[in-house]
């Protein structure tokens, strides 16, 4: 493998401090697999992981760099649950189908720390994360999810905090009214993680290829994967294309819109402002609909983070948005200096429940997590593994699962969603 170079990543904290700077060859002949993997993220990476465990022949092709995507730009956040409200799929799925889900809601969590204990992967792993409330409002929504967590058998520590505890322990800001603590969830570097998953799925087997994006695929009991300069034949695909696959597969492209999302990376704080600002070293999350999220680096910045857009315009200067944001949290940090500044787009899909499932008998696909897909990818991986191995039919809970079309087509879906989204930010 070759050095990479600066210009095939984005410029962000992120890539300025990962561990593993190597590339991977581009596809230029005809090879054949078990798997073909369409995607280098999270969710392809972790597939590749997960199937050469298990014994399969996999080759992964990435249009860009491995990581290039939402998995090396995210906020690096590691937090609990899958879906948002599981209630309004009962008729689909049942109590069997809800049971399921939330149990992988922390199944996800665990399926990450422990395959980076068991593979020593170095990414910052720090547990800690904190649901605030910066509206009256949203206080009693922290406490219904305590109660909920607690009644499904959460099996990490959890804290209800009220606002002297959430100000003096997590948050240091008079924005922050109460707080929702969760031991097991926590952040880390994405982008780090995803190279090193890469790497010891190549170890075991697993191919790896860069700038191939895949032109087309001819369908059949053993497919034809094209790149613009080579194909892979397999019995199965799997689709990982996210917010990034347009229109390789139209019936998966309409189901997902691609949203941007933005962070700004500070300077390294003084001891005396970061032991301030966020004491306990948690991720954090507020409750409005356009919320803001942040954390600390492992070398003492803040990374926060926010503005979803749903235009599919991006800001001029994601600063310009972010920073005033920054400051009504935290006032004191006034000219602070911005290091880094970044965005990139997500999956969100109409009901906000991951898409996982397949498109035929050997066709599978994973997308659309929402902004939640650190934990989330893992979890897919793991069910199309089982899936593809026969090991479990996991799958079909997410399979039985309808997911509309956004309405408006390729140029319209956008701005429709963008109306929408302004609709409820009135009400928050």
């Amino acid at each position: 493998m070759t050095a990479i170079h600066t210009d095939d990543y984005p410029q962000s904290y992120y890539f300025s401090s990962v561990n593993q700077r190597f590339d991977y060859p581009q596809l230029t002949e005809s090879i054949d697999a078990d798997v073909c993997i369409i995607g280098g993220g999270f969710s392809g990476v972790a597939s590749a992981l997960e199937l050469s465990e298990r014994g399969f022949k996999v080759v992964v092709l990435e249009a860009h760099k491995i990581g290039w995507g939402a998995s090396g730009r995210n906020g690096g956040q590691l937090i609990r649950g899958i879906g948002h409200d599981l209630e309004v799929f009962r008729n689909s799925i049942g109590q069997e189908g809800i049971d399921a889900i939330t149990n992988m809601g922390s199944e996800s969590l665990n399926i990450v720390t422990e395959r980076i204990k068991k593979y020593n992967i170095d990414c910052d792993l720090t547990m800690g994360y904190c649901d605030f409330a910066n509206k009256a409002k949203h206080v009693k929504w922290l406490e219904q999810s305590y109660e909920q967590l607690q009644k499904n058998g959460y099996p990490h520590a959890l804290r209800l905090l009220d606002q002297n505890e959430v100000q003096q322990q997590v948050v240091g800001s008079a924005t922050a009214l109460a707080g929702l603590e969760d031991m097991g969830s926590g952040h880390l570097h994405p982008l780090n993680l995803c190279l090193a998953e890469a790497q010891v799925a190549s170890n075991l087997g697993a191919q790896f290829f860069a700038d191939s994006k895949v032109t087309r695929i001819d369908k059949g009991a053993i497919n034809t994967v094209h790149t613009e300069q080579g194909q892979v034949q397999a019995k199965d695909i799997v689709l990982c294309g996210n917010a990034y696959i347009e229109g390789l597969e139209p019936k998966l492209a309409g189901k997902i819109l691609p949203a941007g999302s933005y962070i700004i990376a500070t300077e390294p704080l003084k001891p005396e402002v970061y032991n301030n600002i966020l004491p306990g070293n948690h991720a954090v999350c507020d409750q409005r609909v356009a919320l803001d999220y942040f954390r600390l680096s492992a070398d003492k910045r803040l990374l926060f983070g926010g503005m979803c857009n749903y235009s599919g315009r991006d800001p001029k200067d994601i600063c310009d948005v972010l920073y005033p944001k920054m400051l009504q949290v935290f006032p004191e940090l006034t000219g602070i200096k911005i290091d880094y500044k970044w965005g990139g787009k997500i999956g969100i899909g109409a009901n906000r429940l991951p898409q996982i499932g397949r498109l035929q008998s050997n066709i599978y696909f994973a997308q659309a997590y929402s902004g939640h897909g650190v934990n989330v990818t893992h979890m897919a991986a793991k069910l199309l593994a089982e899936a593809i191995s026969g090991e479990s039919n996991r799958i079909e809970v997410f399979n039985q699962v309808k997911h509309i079309t956004f309405p408006g087509g390729k140029y319209l879906r956008s701005p429709l969603l963008a109306l929408g989204m302004l609709y409820h930010k009135m009400f928050d």
